[in-house]
């Protein structure tokens, strides 16, 4: 049996900041998708939900909330929740449906409301979370540990604090040619230069902001995609949802249980190369084939290192590819021509999905004034708290 399911419709929300509930904008991308794919919202078979956790009860039950809002009409709910990576994880869950003879039409919805500022650690103490520890035992919140890393790129690597601006240099433009963004507006290196330092060395430009948004898609059966007329249709060929294989760590703190025997050694590929070595292997493809990737860029630092980990570039590398113009549109494998988080910021649970939209209109050559010349491969990468990771090929 064939792992590809078809991409018949994809659909979003702008991102910005609203004001309204998380229900309205995963509704509106869903209506989106479904108007996309041509069929009507009793076709669907099987609603998965991108849970978020800042919308109280409806959020923790995103499937059977946007099944509700959308008119119940008998269709099975899947709720998933993965911190950042709850797209990709609700994008596998209806793959797997429709691989298994479930369902042959599944709507897939991620839409959130974020908070002004810093993102706060939910669901209570989480003594044997290591990102909670970050946050508590460290006081190390995102945009610390992101300056953290851009320390470490500049230290072993020589990357640069012009190099970091200028990922932010291409983002923004093409963010600015992105209806759904929510910042369409270029940003010259000067500009990142001179904004405002957050975590040294990263300025505010350098660091994503939050935001609301969402973003759906209508997966079916390759046979059903046929009856339906689509003979050529995008293709979900892997979804890589893996957890990291760093060895565990006895940690000298009350109230946390450590088992040293646990602990594996490491094979000296970090979590996000193995995100991406489990997407390529399943799909049956390299890096060298790709003609697109979207990733998570919640620091421009971070941009930088999904060009390792994706095995664009030799470690080290990626200030080398990005200088060269390698990753803009029009470069040999232009990375986030979406714009990226640094043009949307982040509306947790639809991100993954929104990559997903984005490979789907380039693969379709209906990508407008950002559209890659013919894009046929492309991979998305993301990574959620708690060793969630996620990444998506799509070929056509």
């Amino acid at each position: 049996m064939t792992g590809d399911v078809a991409v018949l419709g994809a659909g979003m929300h702008p991102w910005g900041k609203w004001g309204r509930s998380f229900v309205e904008y995963g509704t509106a991308a869903a209506r989106a998708a479904l108007a996309d794919a041509g069929i009507g919202w009793r076709d669907v078979q099987s609603v998965v939900g991108a849970d978020t956790v800042r919308g109280g009860y409806p959020g923790y039950v995103a499937g059977a909330t946007f099944a509700k809002a959308l008119g119940w009409q008998g269709a099975r709910v899947t709720s998933v929740y993965a911190a950042c990576a709850s797209g990709a994880q609700a994008i596998a869950t209806a793959r797997a449906q429709i691989l298994a003879g479930l369902a042959d039409v599944v709507l897939v919805v991620g839409a959130d409301a974020a908070p002004k500022g810093f993102f706060r650690p939910a669901g209570g103490d989480r003594p044997d979370d290591p990102d909670w520890l970050r946050f508590r035992v460290l006081g190390a919140t995102n945009p610390t540990y992101f300056g953290l890393y851009a320390r470490r790129r500049m230290a072993v690597h020589g990357d640069t604090l012009e190099d970091f601006a200028q990922v932010k240099v291409k983002n923004a433009a093409c963010g600015a040619l992105n209806p759904h963004a929510r910042y369409r507006t270029a940003v010259s290196a000067e500009e990142v230069a001179a904004s405002a330092v957050v975590a040294d060395p990263l300025r505010l430009l350098d660091i994503c902001a939050t935001s609301d948004g969402g973003a759906s898609l209508v997966l079916s059966s390759m046979e059903f995609a046929r009856r339906h007329g689509a003979t050529d249709p995008v293709r979900i060929r892997a979804v890589s949802t893996v957890t990291p294989t760093y060895p565990n760590t006895v940690l000298d703190l009350p109230d946390i249980a450590t088992d040293s025997a646990a602990g594996v050694e490491p094979d000296g590929a970090s979590f996000r190369s193995s995100i991406a070595r489990a997407a390529y292997e399943e799909a049956g493809i390299g890096p060298e084939e790709l003609s697109l990737a979207e990733v998570y860029d919640l620091s421009t630092a971070l941009e930088l290192q999904w060009y390792e980990d994706l095995g664009l570039c030799a470690e080290g590398a990626a200030a080398k590819l990005l200088r060269e113009g390698a990753t803009a549109p029009g470069g040999r494998i232009p990375v986030n021509v979406s714009g990226g988080l640094a043009s949307f910021g982040e509306a947790v649970p639809a991100q993954a999905i929104a990559q997903v939209c984005e490979l789907t209109w380039q693969l379709r050559g209906t990508a407008g004034a950002r559209q890659v010349t013919g894009a046929r491969v492309g991979i998305t990468a993301n990574q959620g708290l708690f060793g969630h990771g996620s990444s998506v090929v799509a070929v056509r």
